[in-house]
């Protein structure tokens, strides 16, 4: 599967900070019965890992990929949890090297012209872009599209369900990433029933 197949199956992509390994399975059931099915598990916690191999396991009809990648050893170990995608926040040539022999699609970030003419450079026509509103928002997409008519993007970071829409309106743009379908406080509460509310609400947000 391609990375513009995966980006293609909704318009939002829930980024996922998970800190118990328990909330994992339910957590992701609640998004995929909201039909958010590709789904996003940073690397910034413990749990990370252990909660992309429950994921794969109890759900086989989601796309579960890895955020946050940093290092190239990182490509290891997320494809040993079962990671279907990966996602970094910047891209530099040995992560280049590590997405391209990693057996998965990679998602690299950027958030500059010179970035991005690397990153095309490197074989990357699918970019997430970030962090999304400090690097310039909607505007630095449009500016984008006529220049780089090739590229599509993920943008990423800040973007809540209100600038949402702004951002799907664009030509350029697939999907967004973004946490506000998961708040920290529901996740904690295991208030599942909110959390797939709103998913159905992202998942029926309307694209370019």
């Amino acid at each position: 599967m391609k990375m513009t197949d995966i980006m293609a199956r909704a318009p939002v992509i829930p980024v996922l900070t998970i800190e118990r390994e328990a909330d994992a399975v339910p957590l992701a059931r609640a998004l995929c019965a909201g039909g958010l099915t590709v789904l996003e598990v940073t690397l910034r916690t413990d749990a990370a890992l252990a909660a992309i191999a429950a994921m794969r396991k109890a759900l086989p009809e989601a796309i579960v990929g890895a955020g946050t990648l940093t290092r190239p050893e990182d490509f290891e170990r997320v494809a040993a949890a079962g990671a279907q995608f990966a996602v970094t926040p910047g891209l530099t040539q040995e992560l280049a090297v590590a997405g391209r022999h990693a057996g998965f699609p990679l998602l690299p970030g950027i958030a500059t012209a010179s970035e991005l003419l690397a990153a095309r450079a490197s074989g990357f026509s699918a970019l997430k872009f970030f962090p999304a509103e400090p690097a310039g928002g909607t505007a630095m997409l449009k500016a984008f599209a006529p220049v780089f008519a090739d590229v599509i993007f993920c943008p990423t970071g800040g973007i809540t369900r209100e600038s949402a829409p702004r951002y799907l309106a664009l030509p350029n743009v697939s999907c967004v990433g973004g946490s506000w379908v998961t708040p920290a406080a529901a996740v904690r509460a295991g208030d599942w029933a909110q959390i797939e509310a709103l998913a159905r609400d992202a998942a029926g947000l309307a694209r370019h």
